[in-house]
């Protein structure tokens, strides 16, 4: 009998049991594929992605296999000065999702998750102590909860029967990854890298390219190469030499987002509750940040002391976040369109992000920094995330790595007594920070700003439960 069983073992999945693991929680990752996938669908972390690594200890990790890109045109791709923003990882960390798999997976093993791959999920049932997954050849698992990160195709969201509404794709992508030939990799580096079909090197002598096709062959067999050296002479003049192919792919732009993220004991994260065009490189981490909402609202309820509304709130607040990535990816892939309207749209676009604060309201969107939870009325940092500050003491965010709740208490005079067991109390300082106490949920959101004992104890039991004897 495990706590959590986790279907799929992708970045959404390996960070939702990493957070589990964190708490304690006896998890069990499921992956139907019996290796590791090769193909690198995703090749960045935006800022909050970033953060969210730094809040867990795991960012030096990932800086050691990644490259630092400077906040720029990343709205439909139109080319606009860096910017600043309101965070202290203010770029974009270059990084195939192939290392981002597998360094969630290091982390998640080395802090006791159960991995089994090559173990597909074919069935579920649920009764009100537990969930049965049910795999293929007849072995049944049990957990008193089940998590569906299985992507966009996700086998526990058909087996829920939750309703996946939206638009089918109308455009296709093909995605390769292959050798050039050194006079073609003498033209790349002689400025034709910014073509916006690629080539774009990945690894050492590989290059990745992304062809839009103008049709939808409703295929999901692999392009062949040759179709996709003929695509690329159609779209280049050229097929660059390509040859020794890592993988060929297509893609498409199916929007779609499912109804509900809970049925009962069985929750929906990542590509499982979602699917958008890749515009913005927003869908990885939109998974992750899924997970990392999730986790500790998860492990509340396995331990006994989440507040009757806690897990609901999963949906509440992340659902929003996922319709607003989903109406930015459409608009974006709107903009790329060689029709005269969307172009013409696409240029008055350009000229309105010359204004910086039309700039940063799309980079924000795209970050993810600019998302704020409704918590209702209150200080402006109220549902917000807390950028890392520096302290009199260190850094925020390096004492945030075991995944607990933070009282910052600037005043030195208020107490968490009660839930010392689930809520750090750190006095401290930041000529960052004017305010006098802000309480970070674990996932660094702001739940109470203020400098009253009464009013914090008031909110305390909203996202922490109720008090504990000696907590």
């Amino acid at each position: 009998m495990y706590d959590v069983i986790v279907v799929g073992g992708g970045p959404t999945g390996m960070m939702l049991a990493g957070e589990l693991r964190l708490r304690g929680i006896r998890v069990l990752v499921l992956e139907k594929d019996p290796a590791p996938t090769r193909q690198v669908r995703a090749l960045g972390l935006h800022v909050r992605s970033i953060e969210v690594m730094d809040q867990r200890g795991l960012l030096e990790r990932f800086l050691a296999h990644g490259k630092k890109y400077p906040l720029g045109g990343y709205f439909a791709g139109i080319a606009k000065p860096p910017l600043r923003m309101d965070s202290a990882h203010s770029y974009i960390l270059g990084i195939p999702q192939t290392i981002t798999d597998k360094l969630l997976a290091e982390w998640a093993v080395a802090l006791g998750a159960e991995v089994r791959r090559g173990h597909a999920l074919v069935g579920l049932r649920q009764d009100p102590r537990g969930v049965t997954a049910e795999l293929a050849g007849g072995a049944r698992v049990r957990s008193r909860y089940l998590a569906g990160c299985d992507g966009g195709r996700s086998t526990v969201r058909k087996l829920l029967g939750v309703g996946f509404p939206g638009e089918p794709a109308r455009v296709e992508w093909l995605l390769g990854e292959m050798e050039i030939t050194a006079e073609a990799r003498a033209r790349v580096e002689a400025g034709a890298k910014d073509l916006p079909f690629g080539p774009a090197p990945h690894e050492e002598g590989v290059y990745r390219f992304v062809l839009r096709t103008g049709k939808v062959s409703g295929d999901r067999v692999p392009p062949t190469f040759e179709e996709f050296r003929q695509r690329l002479r159609e779209v280049a003049g050229t097929d660059f030499g390509v040859h020794s192919p890592r993988f060929v792919s297509r893609f498409g732009d199916a929007t779609r987002l499912a109804e509900r993220y809970r049925v009962g004991r069985v929750l929906l994260a990542g590509d499982a509750a979602h699917i958008h065009p890749p515009m913005g490189g927003q869908g990885l981490n939109l998974g992750i940040q899924d997970a990392f909402n999730l986790g500790w609202k998860l492990a509340a309820e396995v331990d006994g002391w989440a507040p009757g509304e806690l897990l609901d709130t999963y949906h509440a607040e992340r659902y929003p976040v996922a319709e607003d990535v989903l109406n930015n990816t459409r608009a974006q892939g709107l903009l790329l369109s060689p029709e005269p309207g969307p172009q013409a749209v696409r240029r008055l676009l350009d000229e309105l992000m010359d204004f910086e604060e039309v700039h940063r309201y799309l980079l924000e969107k795209i970050t993810a920094i600019g998302v704020r939870y409704d918590f209702g009325d209150g200080h402006e940092l109220l549902g917000r995330r807390l950028r890392d500050l520096e302290l009199k003491r260190g850094r925020l965010y390096g004492q945030m790595h075991a995944g607990r709740g933070l009282l910052l208490d600037q005043t030195g005079r208020l107490s968490v007594a009660g839930w010392t067991d689930r809520v750090d109390h750190l006095v401290d300082t930041s000529d960052e920070l004017n305010v006098p106490a802000v309480l970070l949920r674990p996932d660094g959101h702001v739940a109470w700003v203020g400098d009253d004992q009464r009013d914090l104890l008031d909110q305390m039991p909203r996202w922490f439960g109720a008090a504990r004897p000696g907590g």
